[in-house]
């Protein structure tokens, strides 16, 4: 009795175990395959006419209309190649920007002493509370003077700062390793050259999550480059999509297949540097 009490235990506990695993993967499993049914559905549409997306037959599998991508990008009223290409543009741009001009406003905050730090901190984020209706149409008077509309810097420069990456800079520098840039001063290393020389590259895991979330937003962005990009040959993807449904006709199978190629790039950067983006922000820590 002794004996067979702990075994016994020892094997419910197992079953319990295997019961609580398997429960854990099928939960795991059901929630990828909802996940991605709004992607079947994509590439299913993409590959069927538009009868087969609105008749009453609903079939599981495409006819596989391959003629639909030849179709996309030969159409003479949207140049969606060119629009992909100006997306690129403007999405590494303004990544890019963001990068540099935000990291540089946190380290400054983080580290630079300076007896209004905190005041210029505070008024970064109150921009935050400030609706984006508030300040479009300024921005676009400002940039319509500049002569800017239908330009990537109309559609670049006034998306290079933001508030919010700031302030997840901020927190971040606020918790880097001090002992590192005194060691870089010691070298006779000024706080710019311990920014590039020691920070950044140390800092790659942040600067890659935060590349991924500012590339997606500026590649998803919408209303700013419809106003601005008044010109087909300045319109960007997602402007590129809204054509394709009117007043009059509303091209499925064309709307479908503009999405599914428009969201490989997306894809692509998420999949390259999703083990990034979790540890990048787990980093910002949350310091005053």
């Amino acid at each position: 009795m002794t004996t067979t009490a702990p075994h016994v235990g020892k094997q419910r506990k197992r079953a319990r175990g295997i019961l609580g695993n398997t429960g854990l993967y099928v939960s795991v499993g059901v929630a990828a395959l909802l996940f991605l049914v709004p992607f079947y559905l994509i590439v299913r549409n993409a590959l069927s006419t538009d009868p087969e997306i609105t008749g009453e037959n609903w079939k599981l599998l495409p006819s596989f209309q391959w003629s639909n991508i030849s179709e996309l990008f030969d159409d003479p009223t949207v140049e969606f190649g060119r629009s992909m290409v100006n997306s690129l543009v403007v999405a590494v741009s303004t990544t890019l920007g963001t990068l540099l001009v935000c990291s540089l406003a946190g380290y400054g905050l983080a580290r630079i002493p300076y007896k209004h730090a905190n005041k210029v901190f505070y008024a970064v984020l109150a921009t935050l509370m400030v609706p984006t209706a508030v300040t479009f149409v300024p921005s676009f008077v400002l940039v319509s003077s500049l002569g800017w509309v239908d330009t990537y810097r109309g559609l670049i420069i006034p998306g290079l700062f933001s508030g919010f990456t700031c302030f997840l800079f901020r927190q971040y520098f606020l918790g880097f390793p001090k002992e590192l840039e005194e060691a870089a001063r010691v070298d006779g290393l000024g706080y710019w050259g311990a920014y590039w020389r020691i920070v950044v590259p140390n800092s790659l895991n942040f600067f890659a999550a935060i590349a991924v979330i500012t590339f997606i937003s500026a590649w998803n962005s919408f209303l700013w480059p419809l106003v601005i990009g008044q010109d087909p040959s300045s319109w960007t993807v997602q402007i590129a999509l809204s054509s394709f449904m009117t007043n009059q006709t509303v091209n499925f199978h064309l709307i479908f297949m503009a999405t599914a190629v428009s969201i490989l790039p997306l894809i692509f950067v998420f999949l390259f540097l999703q083990r990034w983006l979790v540890q990048g922000i787990a980093q910002t820590g949350i310091k005053g």
